[in-house]
């Protein structure tokens, strides 16, 4: 039996100061736009983060 692929997309997390695209994930489509603080390496500390597509 063959598995089925599950429906997975690339999102990019944008720094919302700086525009620098620091973090890539894997998730499932769909949902809401995740906006997450994490940490920028430009600015040493942490920043939101705002889910973007290629």
């Amino acid at each position: 039996m063959a598995k089925s692929k599950k429906k997975v997309e690339i999102v990019f997390l944008v720094c919302e100061e700086t525009g620098d695209y620091n973090y890539t994930i894997k998730r499932k489509q769909g949902g809401e736009k995740l906006k997450i603080k994490k940490f920028c390496p430009r600015l040493r500390r942490h920043t939101l983060h705002n889910e973007k597509k290629k």
